[in-house]
């Protein structure tokens, strides 16, 4: 008996290690099985997240769209705005002097323009200054259209906010968007409409022919302008109309980076009208010095002494007209 319990034990021991090795190799098939699924896993798992992660990049993509970035959000909503000097009765920043001014956001006076139907807009330079053009901000309201200016005078148009349309009565039509411009040359029927609220500056003068040639109507992008050597300065200098004698005067895009400065003290006969679009710094204007921001205007008669310096940690970018290619004893002084 004890034999053949031995014997019995031992081969339940054998039929235990058989189920033990057949459970294992179970476990085993079992194991290599989920091993071969993990790569299929991860597959699954990384194409759920990078459909979760398009669909936020979508999302993120639609806000955005929705915000539309205007570089030059400083021009009508200013750092140093109306409202933060609401608490300072009688202060303001603006200055006329007989050769130059500074005309500020909290100074600058909307009113109604002639012709112009729903729109307001700030006369911030003109004759009575004692300058030969006219530079003027026009904030454009829903379902808004200009006027015409008069006979023989020229228009500049250049976009800071929003988007307005260009029509002509020879049926040309055209999508301007921020940093858009248009020039208009005298006597040429146009329109300007706007859909929704939009900001453009407008600079005017009565054209001053000197040929036969006459110039042409001009629609461009300031990006899509070259930067232009400038001798002696390290500013970016964009030129936003033809250089040719055809036209009295051009529009220039001058950026600077910060700390940089214009290396020449100017002293000149030009005239020029400046708006300040992007960053801020110092300008010199005769024995005066000037902290100036984005939303700034300048106005600068023939021979004042003129200096900028960029300052901040950000870019400056100013738009500026400049009388070219006529003799001064033309412009009617």
């Amino acid at each position: 008996m004890p034999h053949s319990h031995f014997v019995g034990n031992r081969r339940r021991g054998r039929g235990f290690v058989a189920m033990e090795a057949r459970a294992s190799r179970f476990f085993l098939l079992c194991l290599s099985c989920c091993y071969c699924m993990i790569p299929s896993l991860l597959a699954a798992w990384a194409l759920s997240e990078e459909a979760e992660n398009q669909g936020q990049c979508l999302e993120i993509a639609d806000q955005i769209s929705a915000t539309k970035f205007n570089p030059y959000e400083k021009v009508t909503n200013p750092s140093l705005a109306p409202r933060h000097l609401e608490d300072l009765p009688g202060f303001t920043r603006s200055v006329y002097e007989r050769d130059h001014a500074l005309i500020t956001p909290e100074s600058q006076v909307f009113n109604p323009l002639p012709g112009w139907v729903n729109t307001e807009g700030a006369y911030l330079i003109t004759p009575a200054m004692g300058a030969h053009f006219v530079m003027y901000i026009a904030k454009m309201g829903e379902n808004s259209s200009s006027g015409l200016p008069q006979n023989e005078v020229e228009r500049f148009i250049f976009l800071v906010e929003g988007e307005v349309e260009l029509s002509t009565f020879s049926r040309y039509r055209h999508h301007l968007l921020v940093d858009s411009y248009t020039y208009l040359p005298p006597n040429i029927d146009h329109k300007i409409t706007a859909a929704s609220s939009s900001t453009i500056i407008i600079f005017e003068r009565r054209y001053l022919k000197e040929r036969n040639e006459a110039p042409e109507l001009i629609i461009g992008n300031t990006e899509e302008q070259p930067i232009l050597e400038t001798s002696g300065e390290v500013f970016a200098l964009r030129k936003l109309l033809p250089t040719s004698p055809t036209y009295d005067f051009n529009i220039h895009v001058m950026d600077f980076q910060p700390g940089e400065y214009l290396n020449v003290k100017e002293l000149h006969y030009f005239q020029h009208g400046l708006v300040l679009l992007e960053g801020r710094g110092i300008y010199r204007l005769g024995e005066k010095w000037y902290p100036v921001q984005a939303g700034d205007a300048i106005w600068m008669a023939p021979f004042v002494t003129q200096w900028y310096a960029a300052l901040g940690q950000s870019k400056s970018r100013y738009l500026l007209y400049k009388d070219v290619n006529r003799d001064p004893l033309l412009h009617p002084f």
